[in-house]
């Protein structure tokens, strides 16, 4: 009997009486019990919906029943049997007829039954499906769609009628006025009937007269019609109007065409889908079902309405009125939402399901069927995606032909304008899931899973392979080598940058990845870089002569664990900068907001982000900006369209600083200013760092702070008070407990100041304190502690010298330690023995500990005062884009001296600056040092220098060349090439200009070289004469285009396929028979790999997967930056930057300076160089095809 069913026993009984008398099937049949599988025949009988089994069938009382409304009832096969019976036993058994009632209740399980006559068996399903109601279900749903589309009808209809009824209205007092004036003209006609009656005897010839009057007046008023008529046939009106009725039919037939596909998208592959997802072995799950079809059915749906009004409409032409029903459609359609927003996770979820065999021969059966005309699954997932656009193009077109005065006129604009509004949304939701479609396709290829790529803040910045040192002990470091292949094996990791952490992963055989156990996720909040080895290190002395100054260290202390080291080892110099910067940028960003919250929030209501969130600048549309929907890493919305001061003002805003925000416009500022504006925004900005605050956000800073300025302020006559800045809290300081380990401040506690005293301990625990003070009783508990930071020693004695370094608040000049605030662990004292703001604090705390107190600096100025914390953010953030202008973008500098030399003055003043913390200091000396150094560190080739090698030896034929030893050296080459092109070349699509050569030299040089590779091909496949070796040598290249995939070399495998698909070569039948089938099979999956199709679908997606070093095919991405600069202009008709198209180029120009800065670690040969290089062996284009033509001449016809 089923469970948490509630019945009345008496009823029950009564009913299992009627079900004996009167039930509809009766018989026995055997029931499988549930605890074994075991087999008990028991007397059924089914009355309405409720099955009772009786013990036998003169029971009187029921073993138990079930409800079977909503239950299903298919046949089971028979079950396997355990042991081999007599002969006759096992017919009996598999002439039993099986069958199973599944329940649609959740945690039922489903009753087993078994008959002897198959006819039985049959009966009684049918009678079970009838008693579920399953049929009658179906048709209340379908009764319902049509009593909510009725509803929707009678709705319309008492709108109209209302309408109607103001008419008659309207009709009723023109008829009462039409009355008054036919009374009136009745009164003046009996006035002159006097006059009337003397001319009753009329001369027939005067009658006959105004006969011929009056048939002329009517044929003139006939003819003035028909031209009245025919001139608007003519006119523009009746024009627009055809325009506009042949515009609804065609919506008509393309919504009906609409509905069509999406009935074959729910009945064709939805439901059958549902069903499989319900069977024993199911190919796919519910949830898949549901992720690949989300919404599809109430699509479907809503579309079948809209479809019936539109043909109801027809059914009225020519009035046409199409507002009304635009006016129902626009409030459901915010079901696309979700759909759009999940069709890339559909596709991938499909994808994924593909590769069950049993799913995928499934779905081919469904795409089989006639009604698909051979359209995959894919294709109609894809229909809903442009139903909106379209719906906006049908509406602008209708709008074009529909007058001003019309009557649906403003319906319709403002149901267009909807669907404009929804479109945007789609568009920014899309966007701003990519992000986060990555972060799971990453979390995904972990085998451990990660949760923090789940958090929708974290914004992937890079990954790439770099090795790991292995921890050793203090002097053995030497013993490590850089070319040591246990290094190269055991050490290398996938590494990836997130804004808020960093990843170590190793690779397994199969291609996952695994965290590693200690350090695999780094909190960079907990992270300090160290990019060069400091000079008071002996460990770091060694490492940058052992490892060439390749490697770079991140300091991890963890709140709850010891402080770890973790070793990082880059390819190139090039890599290595990329690496440092970007992770310093995100370790700075994230501590600069710390220190601005802390800035912000003293004596104040208002915090960092409410302030961000209140400054209407930030996310409100203006003239000279608009914003998208879709939120930066810094949770502030996108721009979309902005003027060049706007975007300045974003890059220096002190509040965040938004990653890709900062490599967009570094990578596309020269689009629409130059570089001498944006430098003298930086030195603006730290000479008066005030003004890259909105004056909004400080209005609101002052308005909660003015108070609580007066109470810490004694004299108001200061000059202080026309700053208008609040006193900084005082801070409670305890000593530290540790003579080695100094202490620092975080910025991840929360401040809260009102009551401390202040303490800085500056050296070990033998020196003496250099402030003195009473205990007083303990502060609250929220009171904050200051500490000074430094990183651990291996020893425990140092000397002076070294405590000083190590009391610097930063071991890396690019990314200072900043400081923490957190819980007190002893008394404090009170705030009147000692006040001391943030800024004081900070400059102790950094510059005082290694270097004594900064000449000019003035504790009694600045000990009530923020300017002097504001001035330092303002000199980091300034600091921050110059280090990753400097790291990333050499090439402005050095096309551009002017540039540099500016950039070297303002790094000069920088320097001078009295109130410099060591950290600025350092990090300015880096900057300099960087820009400053000449590039003599640049090991890679040039193709230049290759070609200028005279002493080379004898190149060698192409017969004496391995597979191997040509695909090393054509990715050599083809990695050289494209390396060498600048990023400026990629703005403008100068390549397609007339001066091409001179504006875009080396995309130009990148194509010649692909052009002579490939005629290389195919000029020494055409050298032989005859058949077997022309097959070789296409065997051959096969091969070697195969190796260049391995390498991950796609450029050169398309420079092979395309030279053997050249038709100087493809025509040679008798040479094609004589080459393997292997080797067939293995150019076709090639081709497939680099086949241009869909936009290079295969082979984006292929580069998706796979790691650099990479050689990916430059045409790819010049299509895309062509679509991209020929479909959006680079500024709105307002003057606008468009913003969103530099993000797209930005994103583009980023991919392919990942692939250009990891370089291939292949050793150059220049005996097969020099043969690749050689252009005596490149037969010409024509010459080619002659040869063609006597090798194997045409047929005849």
């Amino acid at each position: 009997m089923q469970k948490s069913v509630r019945y009345n026993e008496g009823h029950a009984l009564y009913l299992a009486f009627l079900a004996r008398k009167e039930g509809t099937k009766r018989g026995f049949l055997s029931k499988k019990a549930a605890e074994a599988s075991r087999w008990h025949e028991k007397w059924f009988a089914l009355y309405q919906n409720v099955l009772f089994y009786f013990e036998g069938e003169q029971s009187g009382r029921p073993a138990g029943m079930y409800l079977l409304e909503g239950c299903s009832c298919e046949r089971a096969p028979a079950p396997p049997r355990a042991g081999a019976g007599p002969g006759g036993a096992r017919d009996a058994l598999d002439k039993q007829y099986y069958f199973t009632v599944l329940f649609g209740h959740e945690g039922q399980k489903p009753l087993e039954l078994r008959c002897e006559e198959e006819q039985d068996g049959k009966d009684w399903m049918e009678a079970i499906h009838q008693a579920s109601y399953a049929d009658i279900l179906i048709e209340r749903e379908v009764l319902m769609q049509k009593y909510i589309h009725l509803v929707q009808i009678v709705e319309t209809e008492k709108i109209a009628a209302n309408q109607l009824r103001h008419q008659l209205e309207d009709q009723d007092t023109e008829i009462e006025r039409l009355k008054s004036e036919i009374i009136a003209l009745n009164k003046t006609k009996e006035r002159m009937r006097p006059y009337q009656s003397n001319q009753e005897d009329e001369d027939p010839d005067i009658k006959k007269i105004k006969k011929v009057q009056s048939f002329m007046r009517g044929w003139l008023c006939r003819r003035k019609w028909k031209t009245i008529v025919q001139d608007y046939i003519c006119s523009p009106h009746a024009e627009s109007m055809r325009k506009r009725n042949q515009i609804v039919f065609t919506m008509v037939e393309a919504e009906s065409e609409y509905v069509h596909q999406l009935y074959i998208l729910v009945n064709g592959f939805l439901r059958p889908l549902r069903m499989a997802a319900s069977s024993k072995k199911p190919p796919i799950s519910h949830d898949d079902v549901s992720s690949i079809f989300l919404n599809s059915e109430t699509i479907m749906f809503l579309h079948e309405i809209f479809h019936q009004g539109l043909k109801a409409r027809i059914a009225n032409w020519p009035t046409l009125i199409l507002a009304d029903l635009f006016d129902i459609l626009l409030p459901m359609l915010n079901i696309y939402q979700e759909f759009v927003r999940n069709h890339q996770y559909s596709l991938q979820v499909l994808a994924n399901c593909k590769q069950n065999r049993d799913f995928d021969k499934l779905l081919k059966q469904y795409e089989a069927n006639p009604a698909c005309e051979g359209r995959m699954l894919e294709t109609f997932l894809t229909y809903p995606m442009f139903q909106i656009p379209r719906y906006i193009i049908t509406l602008h077109e209708l709008l074009a032909h529909t007058p001003h005065e019309h009557v649906e006129r403003k319906s319709l604009e403002f149901a267009k304008s909807k669907l404009e509004e929804l479109s945007r949304i789609m568009h920014d939701e899309v966007s701003d899931t990519e992000n986060i479609r990555k972060n799971l396709a990453i979390e995904r290829m972990i085998v451990e899973g990660c949760d923090i790529l789940l958090d929708t803040s974290q914004t992937f910045i890079r990954q790439g392979s770099l090795i790991q040192v292995p921890s050793v002990e203090k002097g053995k470091l030497s013993k490590v080598r850089l070319g040591s292949l246990s290094l190269k094996k055991e050490g290398e990791r996938q590494c990836f940058l997130f804004t808020k952490h960093f990843l170590i992963c190793t690779r397994s055989s199969g291609g996952k990845l695994h965290l590693l156990k200690t350090g695999g996720v780094l909190s960079l909040i907990e992270c300090t870089l160290i990019e060069e080895p400091d000079a008071g290190d002996d460990d770091s002395k060694g490492s940058g002569h052992v490892f060439g100054h390749l490697d770079f260290k991140i300091v991890v202390e963890p709140p709850d664990a010891a402080a770890f080291t973790v070793v990082l080892l880059a390819p190139s110099r090039q890599e290595k900068a990329a690496w440092t910067s970007d992770i310093s940028q995100c370790v700075d960003n994230i501590r600069c907001n710390g220190l601005m919250t802390i800035v912000f929030e003293e004596n104040s209501k208002v915090t960092v982000p409410h302030m961000i969130k209140s400054d209407a600048r930030l996310h409100k549309d203006d003239t000279d900006i608009c914003f998208s929907k879709t939120l930066n890493s810094c949770k502030v919305p996108q721009i979309r369209y902005a003027s060049v001061e706007r975007l300045l003002e974003r890059l220096t805003d002190l509040r965040f600083l938004s990653i890709d925000f900062l490599n967009t416009f570094l990578h596309t500022y020269r689009i629409f200013t130059t570089a001498a504006v944006v430098l003298a925004k930086l030195s603006d900005i730290y000479k008066r760092p005030f003004t890259s605050i909105p004056v909004r956000s400080l209005e609101l800073f002052f308005a909660t702070s003015q108070n609580n300025r007066s109470e810490h302020l004694v004299d108001g006559k200061t000059p202080r008070l026309c700053r208008k800045f609040s006193s900084p809290p005082p801070l409670a300081v305890s000593r530290t407990s540790s003579p080695v380990r100094a202490r620092k401040l975080s910025l991840t506690s929360p401040l809260n100041s009102r009551i401390g005293a202040l303490d800085l301990s500056t050296s070990p625990a033998s020196s003496s304190p250099t402030t003195t003070h009473s205990p007083a009783a303990s502060p609250p508990p929220h009171t904050a502690v200051l500490e000074s930071a430094a990183v651990d020693r291996a020893g425990g004695e140092s000397s002076p010298a070294a405590d000083a370094t190590e009391l610097s608040p930063c071991r890396s000049p690019s990314t200072p330690r900043h400081l923490r605030y957190r819980q007190p662990g002893g008394q404090a004292a009170d705030s009147s023995h000692c006040s001391v703001s943030p800024a004081s604090a900070f400059a102790i705390a950094t510059a005082a500990a290694g270097h004594g107190s900064p000449p000019g600096f003035n504790n009694t100025e600045r000990i009530c005062d923020k300017e002097f914390i504001i001035r330092r953010t303002a000199t980091n953030r300034v600091l921050n884009v110059l280090r990753h202008w400097v790291s990333k973008h050499a090439q402005d500098f050095e096309l551009n001296n002017e540039l540099k030399m500016n950039v070297l003055n303002l790094l000069e003043e920088v320097l001078r600056d009295p109130d410099l913390l060591p950290q600025e200091r350092k990090a300015t000396a880096n900057i300099l040092r960087a820009l400053s150094q000449d590039d003599q560190d640049d090991i890679h080739l040039k193709l230049e220098d290759i070609i200028q090698l005279t002493d080379c030896p004898k190149a060698e034929c192409f017969e004496t060349l391995s597979a191997m030893e040509l695909a090393e050296q054509i990715t050599l080459l083809d990695h050289i090439v494209f390396r060498s092109i600048p990023y400026e070349e990629f703005l403008g699509q100068g390549w397609m200009k007339l001066d091409k050569n001179e504006k875009t030299p080396y995309i130009m040089k990148t194509s010649q070289h692909f052009n002579d590779m490939s005629n290389l091909v195919a000029s020494q496949i055409m050298n032989y004469t005859d058949v077997s070796s022309r097959a070789n040598a296409i065997e051959k290249w096969v091969a070697v285009a195969d190796i260049c995939r391995c390498l991950h070399n796609y450029n050169g495998v398309l420079e092979i396929t395309s030279a053997l698909n050249r038709s100087a070569i493809y025509r040679l039948k008798k040479t094609w028979a004589k080459v393997s089938k292997q080797t067939k099979a293995l150019m076709d999956k090639l081709q497939k790999t680099v086949s241009s199709e869909g936009r290079f679908k295969n082979l984006r997606e292929t580069l998706k997967n796979c790691n650099p070093p990479t050689v990916p095919y430059l045409g790819m991405y010049l299509t895309d930056l062509a679509f991209i600069e020929e479909g959006t202009p680079n500024f709105t008709e307002e003057g606008l930057v468009n913003f969103s198209k530099m993000r797209m180029i930005s994103h583009i120009v980023r991919e392919i300076r990942q692939f250009q800065q990891t370089s291939y670690r292949i050793d150059h040969q220049p005996k097969v160089t020099q043969y690749l290089l050689d252009k005596a062996l490149i037969i010409d284009e024509d010459t080619l095809y002659e040869l063609s033509l006597k090798i194997e001449p045409r047929l005849p016809a």
